[in-house]
């Protein structure tokens, strides 16, 4: 069973595609798609994504459809949110980035209240918007049309305390709530006053299939003629502890967007390394790139894939060191969170309006 709220990483996935039912994204969709995001395999797995793909090909519309719950500050992971969907926006998507303030507090202990939760949106809005997406393919949760909540309270009629159970392993309240309006993200976009019955995307990590799952099912029993959902599953971008994922839960594994930059060398230089044991060994059998978080951070991020490419394989052969590959991400992470704390804090006054009206 994945715990879609868990800290800690899915590394090892083989299991899933067969246990879950899940497709191997293939590599002949990769070449039509042309972008680093699927060139450098962070998109491993899909559910039904040849619907997309066909109206893609075909150049017509297609609903873009993803978000994320203000349960803390905005960190590099939920990058890859926003920089799958700013891909998908380019070609000819109907878009819908949801900034799920009321998932946030239902679903996680720690915010203690909607005002806590709200000014969380406003920071993460304020990421998201700095990252490139504008004021339109965004909503806030709580601020959302009738339309919406009779929906959710429909998917509510669909679900059982058996069925959550079956899939979850449990039944929190708080969770359960979550999830209604999750669902109704995902599903409220076909309705008829927003654009019809029409395929849909949604961009995830690996470790969300519950959620997926659960609405495709939903999607089949609602009295209304939708389109199953389909989704698409990315790399979870590891922590930079070893055996976490990075998380807002946990910040000591996670480089937060508004992170001081002298705490960011801090945290980069206590990360978990690829590297050997010694010099010697690792001049001669060279390091290990797919367990060092400073080379994930590049190969996530960083725009170049040549240079990434020229990365990897000057680590694997022992000619880069670990603290050689460190200062490498460094001076690229740090020249870009400049710029982007930069661009965050202009937007801050347009997110607080979208989140407060």
């Amino acid at each position: 069973m994945i715990d879609p709220w868990g800290s800690e990483s899915l590394e090892k996935y083989e299991h899933v595609f067969d246990k879950f039912g899940l497709s191997r994204f293939p590599e002949e969709y990769s070449k039509k798609l042309n972008n680093y995001l699927f060139d450098r395999g962070l998109v491993i797995a899909h559910r039904d994504f040849d619907k997309v793909l066909a109206r893609i090909v075909d150049k017509k519309p297609f609903i873009n459809m993803t978000g994320i719950a203000t349960s803390g500050k905005f960190h590099l992971g939920h990058k890859l949110d926003v920089d799958i969907f700013k891909f998908f926006k380019s070609l000819n998507a109907k878009n819908y980035f949801s900034i799920a303030d009321i998932d946030g507090y239902t679903s996680r202990p720690k915010i203690k209240s909607m005002d806590e939760a709200k000014e969380l949106a406003v920071d993460n809005l304020s990421h998201v918007l700095a990252l490139g997406l504008s004021k339109k393919d965004v909503y806030v949760q709580s601020r959302k049309e009738p339309e919406y909540y009779t929906l959710t309270l429909e998917i509510s009629k669909k679900i059982t305390e058996n069925m959550f159970k079956a899939v979850y392993g449990h039944l929190d309240v708080g969770k359960l709530a979550a999830n209604l309006l999750q669902y109704a993200d995902i599903l409220h976009t076909q309705l008829k006053a927003y654009e019809g019955k029409m395929p849909s995307i949604t961009g995830i990590g690996l470790d969300q299939d519950p959620h997926a799952k659960l609405c495709r099912d939903i999607a089949k029993r609602l009295p209304y003629d939708f389109e199953v959902p389909s989704f698409l599953y990315f790399r979870h971008q590891g922590g930079l502890k070893e055996g976490a994922k990075m998380s807002s839960s946990n910040p000591d594994t996670a480089i937060f967007l508004s992170d001081d930059l002298e705490e960011v060398k801090k945290k980069l230089k206590k990360a978990f390394s690829g590297g050997r044991d010694s010099l010697e060994e690792h001049r001669k059998l060279g390091g290990i790139p797919e367990r060092d978080r400073a080379y994930e951070i590049l190969l996530f991020h960083h725009p170049k894939t040549k240079f990434v490419e020229g990365i990897y394989h000057d680590y694997k052969s022992g000619k880069l060191l670990s603290g050689e590959l460190k200062e490498i991400c460094l001076e690229w992470l740090l020249e870009f969170l400049k710029k982007h704390q930069a661009k965050a804090k202009k937007n801050e006054a347009v997110a607080r309006k979208l989140v407060y009206g």
